[in-house]
């Protein structure tokens, strides 16, 4: 890829990164390459490397140089889903025999494809507490070739020393995945903290409309890149044009839009505080928050996403969820629309009765970027 926007500021890099203007038209969108196939000028004789869209597309294409600029990586891929991305990766890092650890509070599809899927074809899993650098290393063996972590995590919104932990994975040759979705790379770039790999739901922040569902990948090997890149034409989950166009919109934004849901995020975390029926809540951005100091060491500001506690139990949680009237009862995240959910019954549900299972009595808001006042009024009147 072009390394020309990387001495430039992320909001430059968003908008332009991938972006060059069409030479045939000078339309400064790429167009949607809505093609399977490519006239060859010979048999072998490829214009621009293109000759399948399993292997390649112009609009993917933009939008993998968009998302190695953002991460500062070397090679972006991007797939159908944030599911599909991981697939690959693990399959490309991991063969019958090794080991990985996992975070005790990871997104419930990424524990299930763990849990169901891999282990299956015989790689071997620990738990542990990523937001403990010792713990991790505790979790380790001669096996262990991939430590993945979320941070902030999801739903729990446990932060994790992304540099303390690539120390480890360093010491035993392993290699470090850190799934950004919660943080985007606006905030949080695990790359320049040690992390070999990046794991992104484009379907959530990054296209940030709720419209799209896509998954990404960044490194800053590009001897990695082109496996991955290898295995994901082999394996053919790749983002459709489309898809990947309506990311690309999305991304321009992504600034603007962080910048917003972090800000409307820290004042609701701050009226949930000191709300009577709420018992605890989860948000880097609070100074009690056990992860803050880290946090604030290794993100731009703290996010959009909140989860929290309520003193009424299981019930009263899930009875908040369906009397909110701007907060929409959902599940996803990351879209311009504030959503609100019970993990235990829906986004991670398939971690119940696991060493991951999330408290019955925890809400997660996404918090759009609607006005603030609006949103607080929203949650006072639900929790009564």
């Amino acid at each position: 890829m072009s390394h020309e926007h990387l001495d430039k500021s992320f909001e430059t890099i968003a908008i332009h990164a991938g972006n060059t203007a069409d030479p045939l038209t000078g339309a400064v969108v790429p167009p949607i390459y809505q093609v399977s196939t490519y006239k060859q000028d010979g048999v072998g004789g490829l214009r621009g490397g293109y000759e399948y869209s399993r292997s390649a597309n112009p609009t993917r294409t933009a939008l993998e140089e968009n998302l190695a600029a953002l991460e500062g990586g070397v090679r972006g891929l991007a797939f159908a889903s944030g599911l599909a991305a991981e697939d690959c990766l693990l399959r490309t890092l991991l063969v019958p025999g090794d080991h990985v650890v996992i975070p005790n509070d990871a997104y419930g599809g990424t524990f299930r494809l763990f849990a169901k899927v891999v282990s299956r074809w015989g790689v071997e899993w620990s738990v542990a507490d990523t937001s403990d650098p010792a713990a991790v290393r505790a979790a380790v063996n001669d096996r262990t070739k991939v430590i993945w972590v979320e941070t902030p995590s999801n739903p729990l919104l446990g932060i994790t020393d992304i540099a303390a932990v690539a120390a480890v994975a360093k010491d035993v040759g392993a290699k470090l995945v850190v799934d950004n979705t919660f943080a985007s790379p606006y905030l949080q770039q695990p790359l320049a903290l040690g992390a070999d790999v990046v794991v992104h739901s484009l379907t959530k922040y990054m296209g940030g409309h709720s419209d799209v569902v896509g998954g990404a990948l960044v490194t800053n090997s590009a001897e990695l890149g082109e496996e991955l890149a290898y295995h994901q034409n082999a394996m053919g989950a790749v983002a459709g044009p489309f898809d990947s166009w309506l990311v690309l919109r999305g991304i321009k934004t992504l600034p603007v839009r962080m910048d917003r849901h972090s800000e409307n995020a820290g004042k609701i975390a701050e009226m949930l505080t000191r709300h009577p029926k709420v018992s605890h809540v989860l948000y880097p951005g609070l100074p009690e928050h056990p992860g803050h100091e880290i946090a604030a060491k290794q993100m731009r500001a703290f996010g959009g996403m909140i989860s929290f506690r309520v003193t009424g139990g299981e019930q009263e949680a899930v009875d908040l969820c369906a009397r909110t009237k701007v907060f929409t009862l959902g599940e996803s995240l990351g879209g311009v629309e504030s959503l609100i959910e019970h993990p235990g019954r829906m986004t991670h549900a398939s971690v119940a009765g696991s060493a991951l299972e999330v408290p019955g009595d925890l809400v997660r808001l996404s918090v759009g970027i609607e006005n603030v006042d609006d949103l607080l009024a929203d949650l006072q009147q639900a929790l009564g």
